[in-house]
This record gives structure tokens, C-alpha cells and sequence, in this order.
């Protein structure tokens, strides 16, 4: 059974600022899958919702004129998946939200809810770092535009205010235009598990395809937020594909992290991983970019 106080349908984003000013302790519901698990285990018993699931203003991608991809928050992660934009553009993206849950839950979990529950192991969220997405958010006192870096505060925590609610999320055609990139999780089981670690790379070679001209590096479960690895994307820009320089590439972001240990993994085998797992990521987005590794 379910234990909930009230739930309220909006109608429109208006509406569901409106009523999140008027009653503070409300819960936005989308999908579901997060929310609906926490009222079942006690954590939310009682609470308000307002549901935005009719709001298909917020569902869908799209080109916007100046190249930006536009996602709704309330795209589905299956939508994503499949969209002609995303396989085209960034399937970086649709790759990494295709390793959530299984089919039923990818029908109805929402992007704009995996990464608004502010868990470091929300899949979709470590390759959003790397695309460097940003975020348009609305409440009372208007619209505003943030970094998804941003975006986490902490453990379990978004920077949303009082009465306001995501909306869209953008990829600017500077960070998917010319890049390729591929996702790696790491879990215990192979399928319908939370990540031990998540690892996204996207980069972008010369015309030779033999230099890195750009690389992104992001992480999920290597910190309490999802994280980018700055040092490790400048140690090698530049750089001839060598596999000197993926050693660099790998080491340099383990010096970066700071996982820690629970009982999915400890630090130490999540530090292993991040310097593994982030090797393995950028080889197959070189493969894909069509880069050759010399020795």
C-alpha cells in the first residue's frame, strides 16, 4: 500500500508552481519509479504530490535553429533511446539511459527525474556532465538556465528552490558536434542493477584522427556527486593516440576521485575501476570517432 496524504494532476507549469508555492512540503511525481518506492518504504509517508505526468509540453527532443538538442524532462528514457536526434547527435545519451532498469521502468522513468533525485548513480547523469548539458529550470520568480554541474548540492540534494520545477535540458552543438563518445557500468549483475560505477567519454579528434583535440571525462559513483575530471581531460589534449597517453588518461583521473566504500564495492576497487573503466571508454569513442591507437 501506498501512503499518500493528496495528490493534485496540473494542468500546465503554471499550475504546478502555483500549487508547490502553496503547499512547500509538496512532491513533484513524474514516472514514479523513484518517488512511489520511497512512499512504500516509510520515507515519504503522508506526503502531497503533484503530478506533472500530463504536461506533454515537457516530453519530447528536439533541434532547436541554432543546433541545441532540447530535451523535455518528462521524456521518457525508452523515447530517448530510440529518438532520431539522439541516435544521431549524442546516442551517448541513449546508450547510457538504456542501461536502467529494465523495459518497464525505461517506459515510464523520466530523464528530467533521474537526475532530479540527486543520486550520484543516475545514469543518464555522468553522461550529461560530459556533454556538459544545462538545465532550464522555472518557478515563481521566473526562468533560469544552470550547468548541470550546478545542479547537485550534495548526497540527494538539487538546487531546485521553493516552487520550482525542471523543464528542459540542453546539448549545445559545440559539445556533441564532432564528438563521439560511449558509456561504460560497472554492477554486480548485468542487467536491472544500480551502477558500482559509472563512466562516460566523449571526444573529439583532429582530421588525421590521430590527436586528441578534446576530451570529456565524467563519473558517476566516483564522489557524492555525479563529477568531471578536469585534469584528466587536460592531461591529454593534444596528445597522439598512444597507449602511453592512455595510461595518463587513467591515472590521472584516479588521482581525481574519491569513491567510497560500501557494500556494492569498496574505495579501493572503485578506484581501480575508474582508471580501467575510463581507458575503456575513451579507446571505443576514438573507435567510433574512426582514430587509430598507435603504439
Amino acid at each position: 500500500m501506498y501512503d499518500i496524504g493528496k495528490i493534485y494532476n496540473a494542468t500546465n507549469v503554471k499550475d504546478v508552481i502555483e500549487h508547490l508555492v502553496a503547499d512547500p512540503s509538496a512532491i513533484i511525481i513524474a514516472g514514479g519509479s523513484d518517488v512511489l518506492i520511497k512512499i512504500r518504504h516509510g520515507k515519504l509517508a503522508g506526503c502531497s504530490l503533484v503530478s506533472i505526468y500530463g504536461l506533454d509540453e515537457l516530453r519530447g527532443v528536439y533541434m532547436e535553429d541554432d543546433g541545441s538538442i532540447k530535451i523535455g524532462a518528462l521524456t521518457s528514457f525508452s523515447h530517448i533511446t530510440k529518438d532520431k536526434i539522439i541516435q544521431k547527435y549524442i546516442s551517448i545519451l541513449g546508450q547510457a539511459v538504456d542501461e536502467i532498469g529494465g523495459p518497464q521502468l525505461r517506459n515510464i522513468g523520466t530523464i528530467g527525474g533521474n537526475i532530479s533525485n540527486g543520486v550520484t548513480s543516475a545514469d543518464s547523469a555522468s553522461t550529461l556532465f560530459a556533454l556538459n548539458a544545462k538545465l532550464e529550470i522555472e518557478g515563481p520568480k521566473g526562468k533560469r538556465i544552470i550547468p548541470i554541474s550546478e545542479y547537485y548540492t550534495g548526497p540527494g540534494k538539487v538546487s531546485l528552490k521553493n516552487g520550482e520545477i525542471l523543464k528542459y535540458i540542453y546539448i549545445t552543438k559545440e559539445n556533441y558536434q564532432d564528438f563521439s563518445g560511449n558509456y561504460i557500468k560497472y554492477s554486480m549483475r548485468n542487467a536491472m542493477d544500480i551502477a558500482t560505477l559509472g563512466c562516460s567519454v566523449t571526444c573529439k579528434l583532429n582530421s588525421q584522427k590521430d590527436i586528441i583535440e578534446d576530451v570529456h571525462l565524467a563519473f558517476g559513483v566516483a564522489g557524492p556527486v555525479p563529477m568531471r575530471c578536469p585534469k584528466a581531460e587536460e592531461s591529454i589534449k593534444g596528445m597522439k593516440i598512444t597507449n602511453e597517453m592512455f595510461n595518463i588518461f587513467g591515472d590521472t583521473a584516479e588521482s581525481e576521485v574519491n569513491p567510497r566504500s560500501s557494500w556494492r564495492a569498496s574505495k579501493d576497487f572503485r578506484l581501480q575501476l575508474v582508471n580501467e573503466l575510463s581507458k575503456r571508454a575513451l579507446k571505443e569513442s576514438i573507435r567510433k570517432s574512426g582514430g587509430v591507437i598507435n603504439g
